[in-house]
């Protein structure tokens, strides 16, 4: 441990955090890239050969020219989720308020019996099958 100061494990450890953070950035040019569906098949090799030939200065040409696009794009495709979670959930939820509640059938059946549109018989069948 001599021969390794604090200061070198603090430059190596910064190291390492750029070159994770580099990835990063680099993994989410392309993703953007290759989302982009306003970007021909010609616009994406060309991009790509840029940024695997030249990864800085193509991330960096990248982020100047399509940057406040990937903003946009990105804020784009949270909405759309958002929303379709949204729909979702309220087919999920309509689904269960459609059917009636156990208390709800009762009453409908007592009314039909009061009514005379099913006998003492077909009310009892029917009021142990909502039970059940």
């Amino acid at each position: 441990m001599d021969d390794y100061p604090l200061l070198n494990i603090f430059l190596t450890t910064m190291w390492i955090f750029l070159w994770i953070l580099w990835f990063m950035l680099l993994f989410r040019v392309f993703g953007d890239l290759f989302r982009d569906d306003s970007v021909g098949g010609w616009g994406k090799a060309g991009w790509c050969v840029l940024l695997i030939l030249l990864p800085f200065l193509g991330v960096f040409v990248y982020l100047i020219a399509r940057g406040k696009g990937m903003g946009m794009r990105e804020a784009a495709r949270v909405k759309q989720a958002d929303a379709e979670f949204r729909d979702y959930v309220r087919d999920a939820a309509g689904s269960e308020a459609k059917r009636p509640s156990a208390t709800e059938e009762l009453a409908r059946l007592a009314d039909l019996r009061r009514d005379g549109s099913i006998t003492e018989e077909e009310y009892q069948r029917a009021k142990a099958l909502v039970l059940e």
